[in-house]
């Protein structure tokens, strides 16, 4: 089925932003997170800070990449959950990691984690109302 009348076939909450917004949002997400990832895997490369530090940011990135083929290739509203919860805990865990490092990295990724926090829930309703 294509994806466009898969998803409008889906039971949404009525919190649902329309199609349109995730666009632009993404579009400044990403910017945030190339700026601020971008600097971590810097600052491990130059062994400013150790590996272990950016693993948080590269799982982050693994999962982030693989929401919408699991969502909309696949078309697997489970799934899709399991890996957004995914992406949050390494954001949360990658925020916590690098705080002590550099605070700002931190700070810039609040956008990105309301966000995700709210997708989160959309997706967790989205998967329960069509279970």
């Amino acid at each position: 089925m294509e994806t466009a009348i898969w998803y409008a076939s889906l039971a949404r909450p009525s919190f649902a932003p329309p199609a349109w917004l995730f666009g632009p949002v993404w579009t400044a997400l990403y910017i945030l997170i190339g700026i601020s990832f971008g600097r971590v895997f810097v600052l491990a490369w130059r062994k400013k800070i150790d590996k272990i530090v950016a693993l948080p940011f590269v799982l982050n990135l693994i999962f982030n990449l693989a929401f919408s083929p699991i969502q909309f290739t696949l078309q697997n509203n489970f799934l899709a959950a399991i890996d957004i919860l995914l992406i949050l805990g390494t954001l949360i865990w990658g925020m916590a990691a690098i705080y002590r490092h550099e605070k700002w990295l931190t700070y810039i990724q609040i956008p990105y984690l309301v966000w995700v926090s709210f997708a989160t829930i959309l997706q967790l309703t989205i998967t329960y109302l069509n279970w």
